[in-house]
């Protein structure tokens, strides 16, 4: 009897390069992040095409039931000393959860409820991230080389960057060889 096999994706858990398959790819660039880092003077004076980050996403249906699958390629820099980072979102429909794999790289998880208390998760090539519903999320990229952590989240989740329009309650930036951590009281 001859089984029929599918060839699924792949990933290069090394690089987070997927393979063998449709990827859909998306870049954002310093332009267009207006309003999202602190020192919104010093992002005006980067070069606007400069890419912050990438995210490549297997090409799934957006039904009911369907996971998304997709990579995210933080790159190492600062704006006006803050770190680079994702926008970062709640999901339009709160309830929804997600899970971050850490692939290499070094950087942060940020976390934060609708109450707005936030925290910490270090990602690293290995870590897993259990992000609960009704949390938002952003990942920051604290070291030199780049950040790459696979995510999963359900198709039908959404994303909702409007909640988030006063920004998170905590900012991550470079000071010296450390790592600084500011609250900030209106977002």
């Amino acid at each position: 009897m001859n089984l029929p096999f599918i060839q699924p994706p792949q990933v290069d858990w090394a690089s987070g390069a997927f393979a063998d398959s449709p990827v859909l790819r998306k870049s954002t660039r310093i332009v267009d992040l207006a309003g999202v880092f602190a020192d919104e003077p010093s992002r005006r004076m980067l070069p606007g095409e400069q890419v912050v980050y990438d995210v490549e996403m297997l090409n799934t249906s957006p039904t009911e039931g369907e996971l998304y699958t997709g990579v995210t390629h933080l790159y190492p820099g600062c704006v006006g000393g803050e770190y680079f980072m994702t926008r970062g979102h709640f999901h339009a429909r709160r309830e929804q959860g997600e899970v971050y794999f850490g692939l290499r790289g070094t950087g942060l998880l940020l976390l934060q409820d609708e109450q707005g208390v936030a925290r910490f998760e270090k990602v690293f090539a290995g870590s897993v991230h259990i992000i609960p519903g009704f949390t938002a999320h952003r990942l920051i990229n604290t070291g030199a080389e780049v950040l790459s952590a696979l995510a999963v989240w359900p198709a039908a989740a959404g994303h909702d960057y409007a909640a988030l329009a006063n920004g998170f309650r905590l900012r991550v930036f470079a000071n010296n060889q450390n790592i600084e951590v500011r609250e900030v009281q209106n977002g």
